[in-house]
């Protein structure tokens, strides 16, 4: 009996050793250490706890919209709807790299390999219909993105093997190992109503007033043209620590403009009240109409990596399958004469897709934890990028820099194009040409003016404007053979890179994956950010992708500024401290003159 007690006992430890650890819920969840805030925090410190509510905001946008539905690929989202009128179980800091609090699941449960999280609902959580959101909600949410929804939605929560609803209040998930990442992406999920999307047709674009749990509703939908949002009295989370502070307009308005210069327009008149300025020239010069109204111009501090603006050559076209060609037309690219001619000077060159943050591999040799990454993952990279000497790069000024472009003729040759009679030419006579796609004067600018340096080594570029709706459905489908783009990294990259540069998306349409890449190395690199377990794991395996996006020349990378350009009527007030991406529009408020 006493043997049969100690083998009971022992298989008891066993199995209390090799099942994964449980912990206990707690407020927050942070991808890697611990969250900043303790549970008895009060309020996000990027805020002004004490902001008056009350006002109408007026913002400007470019283009068109023609549908409310932020979550499906058809059609041309509205501004705000993600923001002001569906929430997520969780609610994002934007002052540390990647923490998550308690808001409609006040509580989150998470074992020590990630492959189970618990949910507890806030009982007080409501929709603005008043229904009580519950269970049920959260399981239809996540069914229905992971069926219906955008493709970064189907591929996250497709990595959900099983969901459970032990009580009204309670989600249990248990999740495929190795992405550590995703509790976290769960924690984001929008919490859609079932009683509401259950009776519609999910992806078939509408321009019905929705209904989330957000601090807005929906108050005019005129398609196209505006859209308002009207505060919700009676917000169930208005007194959370983490919506104090924000959402203090009574009323947010967005009306849409043809284009940026409408847009600025607006704003000149007071028609629109805040704006973020992309364009150097314009700041530099473009604001000298309103020196004499009240309006506040200032740089606000930016803490996240520098947005990747680029113009991203499409591999899926014959004409750049070629690295070698890719890196070509980059060296044609005087960006010292574009900044001095067209922007006053006031850009900084971006280097790399992570630039101006630890995660960068510029200047950051590979450690010997990352080269072993990248050996695993077939990675074949050369020196200069690998010990992190690599730069773009850099010109005389003078719009046809001799140096570069007999780099770049090289290259050219190197790849089978020759100079002939009627410029570069491939063996069957045929001559290097591809077209880009632009959809503002900004962009048509830069093009123009890159154009021009083509020209002097025999390449020709075509030019082709197109409105913001074309736009959007050429990106979807991959219909150009370069186009601009932005993307905006976090000091957290995860499951979206996948989503922006991993190999489905060469064949999937819907992605960020403008550029084609279909890389093994790129998508064995993202699994490994996903499965780190601390910070110096993270960084070396961000730094690889880094390396291994700046290998494949995949874009011209353009520049930035060098913090947030915002340009604001003197009522719009905003916090002393602004968040890691500057400004949030949400956290300022309307102060009575």
């Amino acid at each position: 009996m006493n043997m049969m007690l100690r083998l009971l006992y022992a298989c008891m430890v066993w199995l209390a050793l090799a099942a994964p650890v449980q912990a206990e819920p707690r407020h927050a969840i942070a991808m890697l250490g611990e969250p900043a805030l303790p549970a008895d925090y009060t309020h996000f410190p990027y805020v002004n706890p004490d902001a008056p509510k009350g006002g109408a905001l007026r913002m400007a946008r470019t283009g068109s919209f023609d549908s409310v539905n932020p979550f499906i690929i058809k059609g041309q989202a509205v501004a705000g709807p993600r923001t002001l009128v569906f929430e997520s179980l969780l609610a994002r800091s934007r002052a540390e790299p990647f923490t998550l609090y308690g808001h409609i699941a006040e509580t989150i449960d998470v074992n020590t390999e990630r492959t189970e999280v618990t949910f507890r609902i806030n009982p007080k959580a409501r929709f603005s219909d008043g229904e009580p959101i519950q269970a049920d909600d959260i399981v239809y949410s996540l069914e229905t993105l992971r069926d219906h929804g955008r493709p970064n939605h189907r591929t996250y929560y497709s990595k959900v093997a099983s969901i459970e609803t032990p009580d009204n209040l309670t989600v249990r998930m248990k999740l495929e190992p190795g992405d550590r990442e995703l509790v976290l992406i769960l924690g984001l999920m929008p919490v859609l109503p079932r009683h509401v999307f259950e009776k519609r047709d999910f992806e078939q674009t509408t321009l019905d007033k929705l209904v989330g749990s957000g601090p807005y509703v929906f108050d005019k939908i005129d398609a196209g043209d505006h859209v308002i949002y009207r505060r919700d009295p009676n917000y169930w989370a208005k007194d959370l620590p983490g919506t104090r502070g924000q959402f203090n307009y009574d009323t947010i308005r967005y009306d849409y403009y043809r284009d940026t210069q409408g847009a600025f327009e607006a704003f000149k008149k007071g028609e629109s009240m805040l704006r973020t300025e992309g364009d150097a020239s314009r700041w530099a010069v473009g604001y000298a109409d309103v020196e004499d109204k009240p309006v506040v111009l200032e740089t606000v501090n930016v803490g996240l990596p520098k947005p990747a603006w680029s113009l991203v050559f499409n591999t899926r076209r014959s004409i750049f399958a070629d690295k070698r060609v890719r890196e070509a037309l980059i060296l044609t690219f005087d960006f010292e004469w574009i900044n001095k001619n067209l922007f006053h000077d006031k850009m900084q060159r971006t280097q790399g897709f992570f630039y101006g943050s630890a995660l960068s591999a510029i200047d950051r040799p590979a450690t010997a934890n990352e080269r072993e990454m990248l050996r695993l993952a077939g990675a074949d990279i050369r020196a200069d990028i690998l010990d992190g000497t690599f730069s773009l790069p850099v010109s005389d000024g003078s719009g046809r820099d001799r140096k570069n472009l007999r780099k770049a003729l090289k290259l050219l040759n190197e790849a089978g194009w020759k100079t002939g009679t009627n410029g570069v030419e491939n063996s069957n006579g045929q001559g290097l040409s591809f077209e880009i796609t632009v959809a503002s004067r900004p962009q048509e600018r830069i093009a123009l003016a890159w154009q021009r340096m083509l020209r002097t080594i025999g390449v020709d570029m075509s030019i082709r404007q197109v409105d913001s709706a074309q736009f959007q459905r050429r990106l979807q489908t991959y219909d150009f053979d370069m186009i601009p783009f932005i993307w905006s990294n976090s000091l957290s990259p995860g499951n979206e890179q996948a989503f922006y540069w991993g190999s489905q998306g060469r064949s999937q349409d819907g992605t960020r994956n403008y550029m084609g890449a279909d890389d093994p190395a790129i998508d064995k690199m993202i699994a490994q950010l996903l499965s780190a377990r601390n910070k110096a794991s993270f960084e070396d395996a961000v730094r690889g992708l880094d390396r291994l996006l700046l290998e494949g020349h995949y874009a011209l990378q353009l520049f930035h500024p060098p913090g947030q350009w915002l340009a604001r009527w003197n009522q719009v007030r905003r916090p002393a401290q602004p968040s890691l991406a500057g400004f949030l529009p949400q956290t300022g408020w309307i102060e009575n003159q």
